[in-house]
């Protein structure tokens, strides 16, 4: 554990605390873990649609409830201490949604997944190939724009078009549900894979907490965990690839937007990886937010609007350029992870978000959902 792991500014989050059946509301204050539950304000959902979250944050009465290092270090442990507080993910009722394909290197990745047909085996031979033929920049493409669509009827004649190509420089941005609302884990818990997948990788993101009327109010580090070998057999199984119990990472906290830290913050955000396996391998990268293809606005834009509505508000995970080649058990063999693998995620502004990797067979199930927090809430008189 380090002081990364929990970011300056105004945080918003949700922790397991002794004597408590049910998530609370917390934040931090110098250097303690805050209780902030309050009725009418006991879910990150209520607080978001107030239309003051930060405000509400920054002075709503609390009780500390421990030392945030503490926190931090019981919610890291294999075991985490019941007698002790530990964080959750930091959203409840939103749903939760991601886009996909909105950098370039994410991109051409998912073209070789679709090409390899799901062998990672082929990936290496396949990446020239498809660089070759391409032979252009797509970086500096707008999607939509008149560029790219020259682009785009030039790949058809050379038969290279791909779905994926569609959504990364096409008119419409890829936008997916992720998980169900209550689903996404925090900072500590494990991260799944399902057992059917040899070939998978952390997909490290920035998330945006987003309202019901489309006001972005926030952000977080999340881990969009995804299958490659089952999305390049087919998009089809995009479902079955994305969407397993602990796949949806999230936290360790919401940073809510005020005067120090903005949307503007988001997208100059240099997001860092490091999978440390118990092997000794280590992996690490860099996503840099500034090459983001799409902008978070228009992401917003395409999720929510008179088209679709989302009352309880959603997050929504912005992607990731971050496609691990690097070889871990053999030349050309390429990166998959191994149980026990310890993904951590991070950027100065919103700390450090660290899971270990099992199988979502073997990741506690999930068991408590909304209907059991309600349920919880109007029990303590807090609804």
């Amino acid at each position: 554990m380090t002081a990364m792991d929990i970011p300056a500014g105004i945080l918003l989050g949700r922790a397991q605390l002794p004597g408590h059946d049910y998530p609370r509301i917390v934040t931090v204050r110098d250097g303690q873990l805050v209780d902030i539950t309050a009725a009418g304000r006991a879910t990150v959902r209520d607080i978001a649609e107030a239309g003051d979250a930060a405000a509400h944050v920054r002075s709503a009465t609390g009780k500390a409830v421990g030392a945030i290092d503490a926190v931090v270090a019981n919610s890291l442990a294999a075991t985490p201490d019941p007698s002790l507080p530990r964080l959750l993910s930091p959203i409840d009722l939103q749903a939760i949604k991601a886009s996909g394909v909105t950098f370039v290197v994410s991109l051409l990745e998912r073209v070789i997944e679709e090409q390899a047909r799901g062998d990672k085996s082929r990936a290496d031979a396949l990446r020239g190939e498809i660089l070759d033929l391409i032979g252009t920049d797509l970086s500096q493409l707008v999607p939509g724009s008149e560029a790219a669509m020259k682009v785009k009827a030039a790949l058809i004649e050379k038969n290279v078009w791909s779905q994926y190509l569609e959504v990364g420089i096409g008119p419409d941005a890829e936008i997916f549900t992720k998980g169900q609302p209550m689903s996404s884990v925090g900072h500590g818990a494990e991260v799944g894979l399902h057992p059917i997948s040899s070939w998978n990788n952390p997909e490290p993101e920035v998330a945006l907490l987003v309202t019901s009327t489309g006001a972005i109010i926030g952000a977080t580090l999340g881990n969009d965990v995804n299958l490659r070998d089952v999305e390049g057999r087919s998009a089809l199984l995009l479902g079955k690839a994305k969407d397993n119990n602990a796949s949806a990472s999230l936290g360790p906290f919401i940073r809510l937007f005020d005067g120090d830290f903005t949307l503007e913050t988001v997208k100059q955000a240099e997001i860092a990886l490091r999978v440390e396996g118990t092997d000794g391998f280590v992996l690490e990268g860099q996503s840099n937010m500034g090459q983001i293809s799409r902008s978070p606005e228009s992401l917003v834009a395409a999720t929510l609007g008179e088209h679709h509505q989302y009352p309880d508000g959603l997050v929504l995970y912005l992607g990731t350029m971050f496609a691990p080649v690097k070889d871990r058990d053999g030349a050309g063999k390429g990166f998959t992870h191994k149980i026990g693998d310890v993904v951590s995620i991070s950027t100065p502004s919103l700390g450090r978000l660290t899971n270990r990797v099992n199988l979502s067979t073997k990741c506690p199930p999930w068991t408590y959902g909304t209907s059991h927090l309600l349920r919880d809430l109007a029990r303590a008189n807090l609804l």
